[in-house]
């Protein structure tokens, strides 16, 4: 006996919030083949044609299949309010309501929108500790990034699952509409193209479009990554990094400031990753960007007056974290030595992106914390979120001394399982044979670390310490834990297993000190922590910051933006 036939797929989504005026795709999936004649589309109980101005395509077998759709590309709503939308095929029928929502008058000049990448609470107080002190029970300094005056708690799950990953949960962000695994601006459909989805607007768009603003990306992870990409990216296919850096190229932000050089240039250049010979750093020339590849160069390019646009590539791929650039020279330092800090990037975004009198959206990524929590490097994790934080200081101080004109965001796009559990109680001279579990102080016995007191910029000069904070996860693969910080690269927790697309613990690490091989509890296709669903925190300052309270959507975050740079009440 065959499974029922389901009810039309209808994009956007029900209960989809619709910025007034935001270009999107409306897209209907009938589960079979139905004849043209048949299908009846109302909204609000009148044809569609009426309040989208034209007539959707009908598609008889789409992907040469017995299923058919319809599909209308760059289609508006003007009017706020609840719109009702009714598909039937003369058979099967299925309803959608959006909401279309207007935005009040321009509140703020410019937005500036902080995300930590899989930044947790356990992250954030761990920073905290260690850049501030703490004596007592009590904190002998707050976060940047908590000393603003709003609040609120944001739920992060896609539409395909309560655990998002990185492209849906920033195209949330960016868009106001969820999405599913991988996907970046589009609904992800049932086609075989990835990409061909039905598409919505991105902020980069909007303000281009509507405002005539300027557009930063900021990140230390491949600028093609799944964060910096939303802000641009159509695709239902985060790995597409080809076609995302043409994507990027189409869009045109005017600074654009990261890792992923490999992807730029041709397939016959060294460190390329391409697979045509599209030299795309050159494309960008010819369109008027200068190029850097340094952190003097980026300075010098940035403190010039006439510089307006800015494109800066410091590395092939993923750029190092700041435990490694400024004490551990690990990772790829010795390579890429004059790597700029993540401030020193968000300065020059600044520098450049303000001199556009209309005002500009800057979105900012500390991505290295989330690459490193799901290798469980724990260390660098809480050293890039204090690096976060110092850039968040900067940009307040900045926006201070021009009048509060900015409103600012610092959010993270997911969480990970990790929690603060006390710490690692390690001076092995006293009880050298101690076993692993017993060297961790929970309660009272957690006391308090005893990193040496930070720098200027917040960071303890040592991490090997002898009492550290023990920042666990609850999502593990199989691998050898000891406990300790890895001084010499970041941690590499598995390699391949002897089944193919399984892994297996690191030999690497199987006789160094204390080691002691932990059986993991993720599925063994999964070689690193993975994901997890928790709300996440979100603090805001500026104008358009009353609208952070209480309990958030992650599409919600997008609202605050629009409506404070009133984007649904003006085009130019």
């Amino acid at each position: 006996m065959s499974a029922p036939l389901c009810a039309q797929t209808i994009y956007p989504l029900d209960r989809a919030d619709i910025l007034a005026g935001s270009k999107f795709d409306f897209k209907v999936e009938f589960p079979e083949l139905v004849q043209a004649a048949d299908v009846k589309v109302t909204i609000n109980g009148a044809d569609q044609t009426a309040a989208f101005g034209k007539s959707a395509d009908y598609i008889a077998k789409e992907d040469g299949k017995d299923q058919s759709a319809l599909l209308l590309r760059d289609v508006t709503l003007d009017k706020p309010g609840a719109y009702k939308i009714e598909v039937s095929d003369g058979v099967r029928s299925r309803a959608v309501t959006w909401n279309v929502y207007d935005t009040g008058p321009r509140k703020a000049k410019n937005v500036i929108l902080f995300i930590g990448d899989g930044m947790s609470l356990a992250h954030r107080v761990g920073a905290r500790i260690l850049s501030k002190g703490i004596a007592e029970g009590k904190s002998r300094g707050k976060l940047a990034m908590d000393d603003m005056p709003h609040m609120a708690m944001v739920a992060t799950a896609g539409s395909d699952s309560i655990i998002t990953d990185s492209a849906n949960s920033a195209s949330a962000y960016t868009t106001g509409h969820k999405s599913a695994t991988n996907a970046l601006g589009v609904y992800a459909d049932r086609t075989a193209n990835v990409f061909d989805d039905p598409r919505v607007e991105t902020i980069t768009s909007l303000v281009k479009r509507k405002l005539d603003l300027a557009v930063g990306i900021v990140t230390n992870t491949e600028i093609e990554d799944a964060t910096p990409a939303s802000m641009v990216a159509h695709t239902r296919r985060r790995a597409a990094y080809d076609e995302i850096v043409a994507q990027m190229f189409a869009a045109k932000p005017d600074v654009i400031l990261g890792g992923g050089a490999a992807n730029f240039l041709p397939q016959a250049a060294e460190t390329s990753k391409r697979r045509d010979d599209v030299d795309y750093i050159a494309k960008f020339k010819e369109a008027g960007y200068p190029f850097v590849k340094t952190a003097g160069e980026l300075k010098a390019a940035a403190d010039k007056s006439d510089t307006t646009k800015l494109l800066g590539l410091f590395t092939p791929g993923n750029m190092d974290g700041v435990l490694d650039r400024k004490f551990l020279k690990g990772g790829g330092v010795k390579k890429y030595p004059e790597q700029p800090d993540l401030t020193e990037q968000v300065q020059a975004a600044l520098n450049v992106l303000s001199r556009n009198d209309k005002g500009f959206v800057l979105m900012v990524e500390s991505g290295m914390i989330d690459k490193y929590a799901h290798l469980l490097d724990m260390d660098r994790a809480v050293y890039d979120v204090i690096m976060l934080d110092n850039a968040v200081k900067l940009a307040k101080e900045w926006a201070a001394k021009r009048g509060d004109d900015t409103l600012i965001l610092v959010v993270s796009d997911h969480s990970h399982p990790n929690s603060l559990v006390g710490t690692v109680n390690d001076d092995m001279s006293k009880e050298p044979n101690l076993p692993l579990r017993e060297r961790l102080g929970v309660y009272d016995k957690a006391g308090f670390p005893n990193y040496p007191a930070p720098d200027a910029d917040g960071y303890p000069s040592r991490v090997d310490v002898s009492r550290r904070l023990a920042i666990l996860s609850a999502s593990l693969p199989d691998h050898y834990e000891t406990l300790r910080p890895k001084l010499d690269n970041p941690n590499d927790p598995t390699e391949k297993g002897d089944e193919p697309g399984t892994f297996k613990a690191n030999e690497k690490y199987k006789n160094a000190p204390g080691s002691m091989l932990r059986l993991g509890n993720l599925p063994a296709m999964m070689g690193a922590s993975v994901h997890s669903g928790e709300d996440v925190i979100l603090t805001a300052a500026g104008p358009g910051s009353d609208r952070v309270h209480g309990a958030m959507d992650n599409t919600e975050v997008f609202r605050v933006m629009v409506d404070a740079l009133g984007l649904a009440t003006k085009e130019r």
